[in-house]
């Protein structure tokens, strides 16, 4: 930094810190000034009471006058009382509070920190310190302390010190030693921590642009980013383009580096089908194994023989229309006699077309007869639906299959197979590849499973395309249900979900009785004002729904005027306004604030709390930087390292709302959205709402939506192997 100069103090508060630790606002005790001085800039992991060294530029901000702009820092040790006080009474040290550091000081004085750091048995002579807490205190502290040499590390080779944390988890005390030896593996390990960010780190260690292990590297990025976008593999061509372009290379190393990740059992190469034309097929070794464990465990099921059940079909289907009081329709009766004889079947049809009624009196005959029956959905949501419409107890899959946290896998699988004679799995469309393998395994051999599901909606996040694929192997029995019984029929919602995925308009008519709206807004910012009117105000006037709680919107993008983010931003401020005594917390550009209406990113088995759950936030103590929401129910306590896997939720993506259901839908489809206008996706959007949907924007979007029957295929070959392994 030209013309820097350099200032020392001691930090009296932090005033914000940012998620990814580049920008920090700290209010620093320095000696000659008047009063505290502003410091801003990379700051992450600092605390008050230390002394800092930092190094930087004053400038005159015109909103916040003067302060002083930090290039770099150094953390020195606090060496007056009041600093050490301060220093150990911040919550640095787990186990240390205020009282505690005063105890400390107190016994120790200017040698409190060499105690801890050199003689931590002398701890004992504090009261309320035994063997376990000054081993804590030991632990803690050692761990600070390379937590602090792996954040200036960090920062000296440009990456952000907020993945120190996470680095320092994962790797424990030979952190900065892996970091050193193999930065790459830190985009395998590290989530957040991308090629582009180990890359970094990598030229700055003096790693050459052709190091074999950066070409490696660069390939397996190249299949991660694929997997991303759902793809199980990529033929080989695609992959080499698309690594020779990140890595700023030819096509030869990139060549040899796949070939050398095969022989390292890294990739997998299989020959392409003719029909998709020449060349091979480059899995990720995961994927590989997935697809041809799923497609085995699959032929396996339907070689086995099925535990006899004593069972009349016919007056068992009596049985359930006279207990129900109505009569099954021909479609029906067929698709639950499948369901009660076939090993595997899959059921699958759009909205009001009976797929629980099936599953209904599939699991309500088979319970009578003693048949052990368990029903799971991919997410908790979709589970307590699945309970509510059958009557029997339904589990998510991770649930079903005993995650272990600890472990990281699952304690239901091919040894310890699921004690059941039918396994029933909803949602089938959310289900993508890597979880399909696992759930298969631990599907007994002498079970029998229904798999169930919307074909028509989007697929999976995941990889793969599991449950289209299924159906069109054509190895196994499919019951499609085409039919919109007399009830459904009565729903707007479920005649322009079927329109919509015919290829064919919605009807628009506005009545007063409908559950079904279009307001038309052409302008974005009237469209944004009209939706946060609707959920604030116009929706719960009239129709009863709570905004936070019966109210979802879903957008098709997160960027630009009617995106998650912005809409986020609009109404958390109008439904859940800044108030006093009122606790936020910062992270990045997202402020959590109790009352906060949010969204679960990422699986966190740890908390037991999974991708797309919707829960609030309870409270939030600043002090020990924690977040405490609730999920269903369930207390989760998030801790500061984990708020990045935490959204707001008052808007959320389409793709995310998948498996999920809510009262009312409000939906913003505008030509802003242009590139992602595809039918699945408005179909998917309007099949979220039980009771009323509102679609607020453009008729040319709405239209382009329904024209785009074609989305974007994803490279998979389950469909192929089933049917060729069950030719065999």
């Amino acid at each position: 930094m030209s013309g820097s100069t350099t200032v020392e103090g001691t930090l009296e508060n932090i005033v914000f810190s940012s998620e990814d630790g580049s920008w920090s606002v700290v209010r620093l005790d320095v000696a000659g000034e008047s009063g505290p001085i502003t410091a801003v800039g990379n700051l992450q992991g600092v605390s008050p009471g230390e002394t800092l060294r930092l190094t930087g530029a004053w400038e005159n901000d015109r909103r916040f006058g003067r302060q002083f702009r930090v290039g770099s820092y150094l953390s020195i040790q606090p060496s007056t009382l009041l600093g050490i006080e301060r220093y150990l009474g911040s919550g640095l040290i787990p186990g240390i509070g205020p009282r505690m550091a005063e105890r400390l000081v107190k016994q120790f004085g200017l040698g409190t920190l060499d105690v801890i750091e050199s003689h931590p048995e002398r701890l004992a002579q504090v009261r309320g310190i035994g063997p376990k807490r000054r081993a804590e205190i030991r632990r803690a502290w050692v761990e600070q302390r390379e937590l602090k040499d792996l954040m200036v590390f960090l920062q000296s080779h440009g990456v952000s010190t907020n993945y120190a944390l996470k680095i320092h988890k994962r790797y424990g005390e030979g952190a900065m030693g892996q970091v050193r030896r193999d930065p790459y593996r830190l985009a395998r390990d590290i989530h957040g921590i991308g090629f582009l960010s180990a890359d970094k780190i990598a030229s700055s260690l003096g790693i050459p642009s052709d190091a074999p292990a950066r070409v490696q590297a660069g390939v397996l990025h190249a299949l991660d980013q694929a997997s991303g976008e759902g793809h199980v593999f990529l033929p080989r061509h695609d992959l080499i383009d698309r690594a020779a372009k990140l890595l700023t290379l030819g096509r030869e190393l990139p060549e040899e580096a796949v070939e050398s990740l095969a022989r390292e059992r890294e990739v997998h190469l299989q020959p392409l089908p003719r029909s998709l034309g020449e060349g091979q097929a480059v899995y990720p070794a995961p994927m590989w194994i997935a697809e041809t464990e799923v497609t085995e465990r699959l032929h396996r099921l339907l070689d086995r023989p099925a535990r006899r059940v004593d069972l009349a079909v016919d007056k068992a289907l009596d049985w359930f229309e006279a207990r129900e009081g109505f009569e099954l329709a021909p479609e029906q009766r067929r698709a639950v006699s499948l369901g009660l004889t076939e090993k595997v079947l899959v059921i699958t049809g759009g909205p009001g077309t009976g797929k629980t009624t099936l599953v209904r009196a599939v699991v309500e005959i088979l319970l009578r007869k003693h048949v052990k029956v368990l029903l799971a959905a991919p997410t908790g949501r979709a589970a307590k639906r699945l309970s509510e419409a059958t009557g029997a107890e339904a589990r998510t899959i991770h649930r079903l299959l005993e995650f272990n946290p600890v472990t990281q896998s699952f304690e239901r699988n091919a040894e310890r197979t699921l004690a059941a004679d039918l396994v029933v799995l909803d949602e089938v469309s959310m289900l993508d590849l890597p979880l399909a393998q696992r759930f298969l395994r631990a599907v007994p051999d002498g079970g029998r499973l229904i798999l169930v599901g919307d074909v028509d909606q989007l697929p999976s996040v995941g990889p793969g395309r599991v449950l289209s694929d299924l159906i069109r192997s054509g190895v196994l029995p499919v019951v499609r249900l085409t039919t919109i019984f007399r009830q459904a029929r009565r729903s707007r919602i479920v005649r322009n979900a079927h329109r919509i995925n015919q290829g064919e308009m919605p009807h628009l008519e506005t009545e007063t009785t409908s559950d079904f709206f279009f307001i038309p807004r052409t302008d974005p910012e009237q469209a944004l004002d009209t939706v946060c009117h609707l959920v604030a105000e116009r929706i719960p006037r009239s129709f009863g729904f709570r905004p936070m709680e019966d109210i979802q919107v879903l957008t098709p993008m997160n960027r630009g005027s009617l995106g998650t983010d912005r809409l986020n931003a609009v109404l958390k401020e109008r439904l859940n306004p800044p108030r006093a005594g009122v606790a936020e917390i910062a992270r990045g550009s997202r402020a959590f604030r109790a009352g906060d209406k949010v969204m679960q990113i990422r699986n966190n088995y740890d908390l037991g709390v999974f991708n797309g759950d919707i829960g609030w936030i309870e409270s939030i103590d600043p002090q020990e930087r924690e977040v405490v929401c609730r999920f269903d129910g369930q207390r989760i306590v998030h801790e500061l390292g984990s708020l990045d896997e935490l959204v707001p939720a008052y808007a959320c993506s389409i793709h995310k709302s998948q498996g999920s259901e809510y009262p009312c839908v409000v939906l913003p489809f505008h030509s802003q959205h242009w590139v992602m206008l595809q039918r699945n996706l408005l179909y998917t959007a309007l099949t979220r709402a039980r009771k009323l949907v509102v679609i607020v924007g453009e008729l040319r979007a709405l239209a382009k939506a329904v024209r785009s029957g074609e989305t974007g295929m994803r490279w998979s070959l389950l469909a192929e192997r089933l049917a060729t392994l069950r030719s065999s």
